[in-house]
């Protein structure tokens, strides 16, 4: 099994990073918080899952050995994937997923696209006592039930500026895509990547 990919980063995606390693590029699938991490032509390292299926082998990339622990676990859970485990861990980190779990926050879960009222209810049953307790600082900063999710436009901001654009052009983008970020917002939670290709269309089309 593959723990971790260690190199320089050789291209970055909305939804993908390329590491060097050994020579080799090794893709990895990340969510925006990570990619916003990382640096084209610098030194990285990311704690990887690797995905087998009868027509595919895919990496999961995460920022450390915390998240993809969590990815993996939510795996065990019935009718999650690794695609829905992602976007799981897009929309909420680590302790807030945990936070979600512990208090039965269905409103938490229900921000993930994909996940509905009784799906949720199904996960709350079925996480119950899997993920563990908080470990951060966040597990004592908000106050019971508030599992707190970064808002879509810090998220999406992060990921343009890791990709290289300026503060400036974030913004820029951020402004254009924002009437389709509010009415996705009355099904849930905006969706990272529509909205990260919607952005890079438009800073593409200003260049």
């Amino acid at each position: 099994m593959i723990a971790f990919v260690s190199g320089l980063v050789a291209a970055l995606a909305p939804d993908t990073a390329v590491i060097e390693v050994g020579g080799v590029g090794m893709a990895a699938q990340c969510t925006p918080n990570t990619l916003s991490g990382l640096r084209i032509g610098r030194q990285a390292r990311l704690a990887v899952s690797l995905v087998v299926r009868e027509d595919s082998l895919t990496l999961y990339g995460f920022a450390d050995d915390d998240e993809r622990q969590v990815f993996e676990l939510l795996q065990t859970a019935s009718g999650i994937g690794p695609r829905l485990a992602q976007a799981m861990l897009a929309v909420h980190p680590p302790d807030a997923l945990r936070r979600a779990v512990a208090q039965g926050d269905e409103k938490a879960l229900t921000a993930v696209p994909g996940i509905g009222k009784k799906g949720a209810q199904r996960l709350l049953l079925e996480l119950a006592g899997r993920l563990g307790e908080p470990t951060g600082a966040a597990a004592t900063s908000h106050p019971a039930g508030a599992a707190a999710p970064v808002p879509w436009s810090e998220r999406l901001r992060a990921a343009l500026v890791g990709l290289g654009y300026s503060a400036h052009e974030a913004e820029t983008a951020i402004a254009a895509v924002t009437p389709t970020a509010e009415a996705a917002a009355a099904d849930g939670a905006p969706k990272m990547s529509q909205l990260l290709r919607a952005a890079l269309r438009t800073l593409n089309r200003a260049r």
